[in-house]
């Protein structure tokens, strides 16, 4: 069982979310949580708890997703949408600068939006995790990403221990969940049982604990705290998929010419959708667009994605024309060249690139095929498909 600091936790009834949510506003936060709309749910701007998609739970399955009504008065029985925090700390557009003509003269403008002040309410440990990964990438090389900075300074977390994983979920493959262990301010455990409908609230950091301050909490119990130790174990129990990440990283780079690669390429669509909804992946193109008249020009990065030809283009053309070298070099990246380059992987496990692929390419059935084969042409497996 997940061990929790009893000098760390405390109970917070239901009502008080709504409490947390203005708490946060009063501080200057723009408060962020997963509501419903455009039938899915997506992390947008909270103002109450009553904005939040209490009584709603999506189900998901290999390039399947709905959300349905379950008249459950749990404000978080979902499991994960198609965007996370990615969406707002590395935006999928902003603007770097800007030019405009002043009669004879261009005035340039670096920057000029300030850094907004995000409380993202709601993260699932597996997106927790994926933001600490997002830090190594942006924030500890030899470049780091100023705007991203600026936004993760500033962030406030409120995470929300999971109580029941979805069918594409494999967070305790890559140790990301179901329950957080750090990247928090405050971890949120939903109880809703025969004691009640009650939160029990793990503070990690002072900001965290000068929101409960402000909050009407009590400490919690020994019965609490296992109420959610239980909640969390059965949660990874429930779990179906997996992969064995052990020695991964070698047979994938003596898997490079396997010909299983041009089976995987022959069902992708190189749609990107993967990478999109993915909430490590953090590639981008920059482009300067003018206006008709010439008197103004901006310079935008947008995300991008390794599954476009266009991505891996040199002098002489693209260096990854085929689909298969493109899914090839996505999958290797994740689970083996991250690893060299940042030292952990690309993948928590969130199962969205599963869920949210319109042909169903399962990363984890996908992973453990290559390992079966790589284990086949070693000598130490019998057979693989």
């Amino acid at each position: 069982m997940r061990a929790i600091q009893e000098q760390n936790a405390f109970i917070m009834e239901a009502r008080e979310l709504n409490r947390l949510i203005e708490t946060l506003a009063e501080k200057g936060y723009e408060t962020i949580g997963p509501t419903v709309q455009q039938g899915a749910i997506l992390y947008g701007h909270v103002g109450s708890a009553g904005d939040l998609p209490a009584g709603w739970s999506d189900q998901q399955g290999p390039g399947t997703y709905r959300v349905s009504e379950n008249g459950d008065s749990s404000f978080f029985g979902y499991v994960v949408g198609p965007n996370s925090g990615k969406s707002f700390l590395h935006p999928s557009r902003e603007t770097l600068m800007q030019a405009s003509r002043k009669g004879d003269l261009l005035e340039f403008v670096d920057d000029p939006a300030p850094p907004e002040r995000y409380a993202l309410i709601g993260l699932r440990p597996c997106d927790v995790k994926a933001i600490e990964i997002q830090d190594r990438v942006l924030l500890e090389g030899l470049y780091v990403d100023r705007k991203y900075k600026e936004r993760r300074d500033l962030l406030f977390i409120v995470t929300v221990n999971c109580a029941k994983p979805g069918g594409t979920c494999f967070c305790t493959s890559m140790g990301s969940g179901p329950a957080a262990d750090s990247g928090y301010d405050l971890a949120l455990t939903e109880l809703n049982d025969d004691r009640g409908h009650r939160f029990l609230v793990e503070v990690g950091s002072d900001s965290g604990s000068e929101l409960v301050a402000a909050l009407t909490t009590k400490q919690a119990t020994a019965a609490d705290i296992d109420s959610a130790g239980r909640q969390a174990d059965d949660a990874a129990e429930a779990i179906s998929k997996s992969i064995d990440t052990t020695g991964l990283r070698e047979q994938l780079y003596d898997s490079l010419d396997s010909p299983y690669w041009e089976k995987i390429g022959a069902r992708c669509l190189a749609c990107t959708n993967c990478t999109m909804v993915c909430p490590t992946c953090f590639c981008t193109n920059v482009q300067d667009v003018s206006d008709l008249a010439g008197n103004s020009a901006e310079r935008i990065q947008i995300w991008d994605s390794c599954f476009n030809a266009e991505f891996s283009g040199l002098h002489g053309g693209s260096v990854r024309q085929s689909i298969h070298s493109r899914y090839r070099q996505w999958m290797t990246h994740k689970l083996a060249s991250w690893e060299d380059q940042f030292d952990t992987l690309g993948c928590v496990g969130c199962g969205r690139c599963i869920t949210w692929c319109p042909v169903g390419i399962d990363i984890t059935e996908e992973a453990n095929t290559i390992r079966k084969r790589a284990g086949q042409l070693a000598g130490t497996v019998e057979d693989a498909p």
